[in-house]
Parts: C-alpha cells; sequence; structure tokens
C-alpha cells in the first residue's frame, strides 16, 4: 500500500513517489506543521494554492484537547480539518519532553503533567500509536524518547529505550492504512547514531525518521550525523528528517538523501514579521519598506507576491492587523515549497549537485533575520 519509488538520482539526492491512501507524495517534500489541526492562519484551501501535498499535527497537542476519541468520532483528523491530502503526526515524544510541567520516565512510558491545565496523563508506545490510529493520519511515528545531545549517559539510555520502543510501537499498530515510521536517535554520537540507523532500518516499518537533530547542535554536527545515518537506511524507504525547515537547511538536507522535511519555522517568522527573500531575510517591520513598491520576492508566484506591496505589509503589521501574518505565511509556505519543487527538478535533470553552490549562496542568507533591509 505504502509504495516508494525513486525516480531520479544525482549523487544522493533523489527524487520520487511516496505513495499513500490520501495521495502521492513527490519527494523531496515540505511539509508545512498543523499543531492544533490547522496550519496556523491559513485555510486549507490556502494550503492548496500553495501546491501544499503532505501536512504535518501533532499527537500531544490533539490528544490533550480536543482529545483524539473526539477526533475519531467527527470522522479522523481528514475530515475533522478538511484536509483531503496526506497527513503525517508525530508522536508525541518531544512534547512530551519539551512541553510537559513535569514527567517521569520509566521503562513502559512516560507519566506527565499537561503543560494545559496540570493534568496528569501516562504516554507508553502502544498509547500513542492508538492515539495516532484514531487520529488516523497517513504516516505516523514510534514513540521515541528525546535527550540531552550533551549528556552522552542519557543519550545512550534514551536511545536504547527509543530502540525497544519501537519495536513495541511496531507490535501495537493495527491500522493498515497507516504508514508507521521509527525514529534513529543517538544524539551527535556518531557511534550511537550509526548503532540506531542500523537498528530502525532492520525494523519492519514504511520509512525512516531521523530525530534529536536541529536541537541547539551545530550545523557541521547536523551534517555530519547525517551523513553517517543516510547511507545506513534503505534504499526504498523515504526518509524523515524531523523539524527542520530553513532553505539552507532543506538544500542541505536533500543533498544528504532526505526525502521529508517539516518545520514550524515558516509561519512563526510569519507571525513575527520575517519573509524569506533570496537576498536574505526580510524584518518587513522595519521603517525602510514603508515606501517600497516591491513584493517581498519578484520571483515568487504566491498569491501575497503576485498581489501585495512590501509597503502594504509593513502598513498591516505597524496597524496590528491579522492578514499580515496570514500573507507573510502564505510566501514563507510558498518559498519552501517552491524551492523543493525547483530541487526535485534539478535531480530529475541530474544537475542538482552543480546548482547546490548557487543555490546555498541565494538561499544562505535567510538563517537569521537581516533588520539591516
Amino acid at each position: 500500500m505504502f509504495d516508494f519509488t525513486v525516480t531520479a538520482r544525482n549523487n544522493r539526492a533523489r527524487t520520487g513517489i511516496f505513495t499513500t491512501c490520501h495521495g502521492e507524495l513527490q519527494t523531496p517534500v515540505f511539509a508545512p506543521v498543523g499543531t492544533q489541526a490547522t496550519v496556523k492562519m491559513l485555510t486549507p484551501e490556502q494550503l492548496k494554492d500553495i501546491n501544499a501535498s503532505l501536512v504535518l499535527s501533532n499527537t500531544y497537542h490533539l490528544y490533550l484537547r480536543p482529545g483524539d476519541e473526539l477526533v475519531s468520532d467527527m470522522g479522523g483528523l481528514h475530515k475533522f480539518m478538511q484536509w483531503s491530502g496526506p497527513i503525517l503526526t508525530d508522536s508525541g515524544g518531544f512534547q512530551v519532553f519539551s512541553l510537559a510541567q513535569t514527567r517521569k520516565i520509566d521503562e513502559d512510558g512516560v507519566t506527565f503533567k499537561s503543560h494545559i491545565d496540570g493534568s496528569t496523563h501516562r504516554f507508553t508506545p502502544e498509547k500513542s500509536i492508538g492515539i495516532q490510529e484514531n487520529l488516523g493520519a497517513d504516516i505516523i511515528m514510534a514513540f521515541d524518547e528525546c535527550s540531552d545531545p550533551n549528556d552522552h549517559n542519557y543519550t545512550r539510555r534514551a536511545m536504547d529505550r527509543t530502540h525497544r520502543w519501537a519495536e513495541r510501537s511496531v507490535r501495537a499498530k493495527t491500522r493498515a492504512d497507516q504508514a508507521l515510521f521509527g525514529i534513529v536517535q543517538g544524539g551527535v554520537n556518531p557511534e550511537m547514531r550509526a548503532e540506531s540507523a542500523e537498528f530502525i532500518a532492520s525494523l519492519d516499518t514504511s520509512g525512516i525518521a531521523i530525530g534529536g537533530l536541529s536541537v541547539g547542535e551545530t550545523k557541521d554536527e547536523m551534517h555530519a550525523m547525517l551523513d553517517i545515518v543516510v547511507p545506513l537506511l534503505p534504499e526504498d524507504k523515504p526518509r524523515y528528517l524531523m523539524g527542520v525547515g530553513t532553505p539552507e537547511d532543506l538544500i542541505n538536507g536533500v543533498r544528504r538523501g532526505i526525502d521529508i522535511f517539516d518545520c514550524v519555522l515558516p509561519t512563526r517568522l510569519a507571525r513575527h514579521h520575517s519573509a524569506f527573500a533570496p537576498e536574505g531575510r526580510l524584518n518587513l517591520m522595519n521603517a525602510s519598506f514603508a515606501r517600497d513598491a516591491r513584493p517581498i520576492d519578484e520571483t515568487c508566484d504566491c498569491y501575497t507576491c503576485r498581489t501585495f506591496t512590501r509597503a502594504y505589509i509593513r502598513h498591516l503589521i505597524v496597524a496590528n492587523e491579522l492578514l499580515a501574518g496570514t500573507l507573510v505565511s502564505i510566501h514563507n509556505l510558498r518559498a519552501l515549497i517552491r524551492l523543493m519543487e525547483e530541487l526535485r527538478g534539478y535531480i530529475a535533470g541530474g544537475t542538482f549537485e552543480e546548482q547546490v553552490p548557487g543555490l546555498l549562496a541565494r538561499w544562505g542568507n535567510n538563517a537569521k533575520r537581516n533588520s539591516s533591509r
């Protein structure tokens, strides 16, 4: 049911098609994040207009509110949020460790208190899979334990437990219409990353995610871990790098053989008035844009850039109008989706590697806000 076919390669970069019950994904692909069953500031129709093909939602948040059983009773996540394309849900593992007020980890699972009201809950691999089956996403994640990359001993314990929980997640899965991905952990330790990649690759899953990166390590460390992990993964399964979303990171990830990406960054930046642009990330609050009649990006085909000026968007920001966040979100997401379309074309044409230096030169300044522009 979940067939993955590689259609072209250029060194380690590859493009392909991953088939799900709600349509085909052309890879490499970037997924907008709809944490609460909505991509912030955008409607499903606006997502379709920017050619989004995959949306990510959050197991932890939807379990707490409105509840996975309610979503199931409402016909599942696709019907609930009125998104007809593929959906991916994470396991809730990262949020349990990053958001929960208090937590207690044991071999069976994690007991934690909700960041919303302090109520006590418990996640196990079986519970996480059950929640995701109620939500009904096309791609679901094995329950994993995140760790502090600076604590070697904890990283080892968390990785070993992640492996045992991955085996339990595989056994707990009952729905044939959902693709389960295992998650590679191991911090920034080369030996542990290799060990984790080999273990997760040995499991009967439809794809493999790489977790625990983009959490404070350097770019060089992230690239080094990808260089170790990716060659150890099966060629016939899609590879998902979790939580990575600057243009530079997407280019470098595709270059190393990654197929799926997601990140909250594009919409979060938009709500803070920052826009992706070839000349560097723009701070649209800056007074220099008050009379700027250009679009955010003259090369962009999104509704925002086809219709509005930087001056108008700055006016909306200064006036505290909600439309500003919507317009910049449309642009930021379309910029990344359009970049992925461009990368797929280069891979198919066999020119990806020769394009990389120019792409990095064009998009490399978007890792941080350029307030001088």
